[in-house]
């Protein structure tokens, strides 16, 4: 069938519709060569339309291995051609198929070099996917009555509703799920829209892991005697979530502390810092960073639309560990007295390189020290 993406500037592209017959959100473009299932599965692109500048997507299918979360949390699908076939040993439901389950729009036969360079050169820009509405300018006009992504609480929205235990360890291609072996330390991770990975990453660090919902105080936290405490990833504004901000506030210096993506932006914001909105954000699993004290560079996998400023944070006690040099955005920070230490990018890959692994093990050797006497 056909359909039509709209931007709310009034750009127009038509392609091949697949699947359910509209979405809505925000239009950002990913630069992963492969990974697209995990992109899919990010909780962190709740309330985005996905642009994927990989030609073809699907190829290879789908598993449940590879999901981040228990479904698809991006709003729509943009590409330039859609396998409706895979041919992986690994597959067990082709994309079209997956996707279609939960009901995630696709359009497909898109013009992707032409629609990216114009949301580099404009920035990101609210839009709709539609195989039901044959006239463009309404939906255009969709496009803008969508809200803003600035100053939206999604942290909520997508977090768990109840604590739960997490068990399982990480994934080997050839083996499939991993058993966590016996736990050396109790790590609490708030669910801002926290990803499979992390959580597998942390299980095989020796972490057994609470995972406890958004809201959750540093009061409650502290009562379940952690040896750490996680601050994941999450869609949306950071700005808008407080609560977040109080909690991080009153657990900083009282445990160790190790923050990823919007965790990392709260911790920016809990410091007495500023957040600000990326022109076109950074999507991608090729992202260069530079580690500050070595000069070593990581090629890192990155989702987010916010970043901390880095000017707004000179009266505080940290020391900036990590520069994008792409666009030197701040990557990364540690706190010179307490422990305290997070990232903007993701280290745990899932999709992307695996350069960063290594922060999981600065993490336990963190709460390793602060068991000491």
């Amino acid at each position: 069938m056909q359909a039509i993406l709209a931007l709310e500037d009034g750009r127009v592209f038509r392609g091949k519709g697949y699947g359910s017959s509209e979405a809505l959100g925000e239009v950002v473009f990913n630069t992963s060569i492969t990974g697209y299932q995990e992109i899919f599965t990010d909780p962190s692109y709740t309330g985005q339309i996905v642009v994927l500048t990989n030609p073809e997507i699907g190829n290879y299918g789908t598993n449940p291995d590879d999901d981040e979360a228990c479904r698809p949390y991006i709003e729509g699908l943009v590409v330039r051609e859609f396998s409706r076939i895979s041919s992986n040993w690994r597959s067990q439901q082709v994309a079209e198929e997956y996707l279609d389950r939960f009901r995630v729009p696709v359009i497909g036969d898109i013009d992707t070099r032409a629609l990216v360079r114009h949301i580099r050169d404009h920035g990101v820009m609210r839009g709709v996917i539609s195989a039901a509405e044959p006239d463009p300018e309404k939906l255009v006009q969709k496009a803008r009555s969508i809200p803003r992504m600035d100053g939206t609480d999604l942290a909520r929205v997508v977090s768990t509703k109840e604590p739960y235990a997490w068990r399982h360890g990480p994934i080997e291609v050839a083996k499939g799920q991993q058993r966590a072996g016996e736990p050396r330390y109790h790590v609490v991770a708030y669910d801002y829209g926290i990803k499979h990975n992390i959580l597998r990453m942390l299980a095989g660090e020796g972490c057994r892991v609470t995972v406890v919902p958004a809201g959750t105080s540093a009061e409650d936290v502290l009562a379940l005697n952690p040896d750490g405490i996680f601050l994941s990833n999450g869609p949306g504004d950071p700005e808008p979530c407080g609560y977040a901000q109080q909690s991080i506030r009153g657990l900083m210096g009282r445990k160790p502390v190790f923050g990823i993506c919007l965790g990392h932006q709260l911790i920016g914001l809990a410091l007495g810092g500023k957040t600000y909105k990326l022109k076109f954000g950074h999507h991608g699993g090729n992202h260069p960073v530079k580690q500050m004290a070595t000069g070593k560079i990581e090629i890192t996998a990155h989702n987010h639309n916010f970043a901390v400023d880095p000017d707004s944070l000179k009266a505080a006690d940290v020391e900036f560990t990590h520069i994008d040099l792409n666009d030197n955005t701040l990557e990364g920070l540690r706190h010179r007295s307490i422990p305290l230490f997070s990232v903007q990018y993701h280290p745990e890959a899932s999709p992307g390189p695996h350069d960063s692994h290594y922060l999981f093990k600065e993490f336990v050797k963190m709460m390793d020290e602060w068991r000491q006497p």
